[in-house]
């Protein structure tokens, strides 16, 4: 069983695809909103293995819900506006479908689901370590040892109890690997939320660092803080 999560603020566009997954076996749809926020929290607590996702919407951005997801399900992307074709693609989605969707054209995008791997690859678990290459070097970093994670250019600051690690990589490629206690604060920031020692409204405190969390980020961060001190 796959299931389905659809965020789009168009009413009507939401009915056509609940209609058209309807007709297909083995989709359950779990849940159908426009409400951007309202996916966001549901994902952090159930299981999504595919959304339809629109782009524009007035709350969010589709694009940056995808930026905030810490391994995220498969996506197939729903607009009404070609010109983002290009730039979904650097987020990894299946398909893009441009609106009023067809069916014939959504069957061939849920095809691509069908014939990938539909599951992502498993969270790592504390206590692991990270892998990669510093100047060219592999290098192994406990995933405890981390603070946080700051996008620079086309690069990450990996910023570590001992050291900073300089890497060619981008914040939604490394979201994959990181276990569940990193949580996107920030379009530029990752934070080890297992090493906060101070939440404010507008940053986390990690030893002597202050790293930003934007609004898009701010109910999200505070639940899974709130998470991991009653646990």
């Amino acid at each position: 069983m796959i299931r389905i999560g659809i965020i789009d603020d168009e009413i009507l566009a939401r009915k056509v695809l609940e209609d058209y997954c309807a007709k297909i076996e083995n989709f359950k749809l779990v849940l159908s909103t426009g409400n951007p926020l309202e996916f966001i929290n549901f994902a952090q607590q159930n299981e999504v293995d595919l959304i339809f996702l629109d782009i524009e919407m007035p709350e969010l951005n589709g694009l940056k819900i995808l930026s905030s997801l810490i391994n995220p399900p498969k996506v197939i992307l729903t607009t009404a506006y070609s010109e983002y074709a290009l730039e979904s693609y650097n987020y990894g989605v299946v398909d893009y479908l441009l609106k009023p969707i067809k069916l014939e054209r959504f069957l061939k995008a849920i095809n691509k689901v069908a014939t990938s791997k539909l599951k992502q690859p498993k969270k790592n678990k504390g206590g692991e370590e990270l892998q990669i290459k510093h100047d060219g070097v592999p290098v192994n970093i406990s995933f405890k040892s981390i603070l946080y994670i700051q996008s620079f250019g086309n690069y990450l600051k990996i910023f570590t109890d001992s050291r900073m690690y300089l890497i060619s990589e981008t914040l939604i490629s490394i979201t994959t690997v990181l276990p569940e206690n990193f949580q996107r604060t920030h379009k530029s920031y990752i934070a080890n939320l297992e090493r906060v020692t101070k939440a404010t409204k507008t940053h986390l405190l990690i030893e002597d660092n202050k790293v930003p969390i934007s609004t898009m980020y701010k109910v999200i961060v505070s639940k899974k803080i709130e998470v991991l001190v009653k646990s």
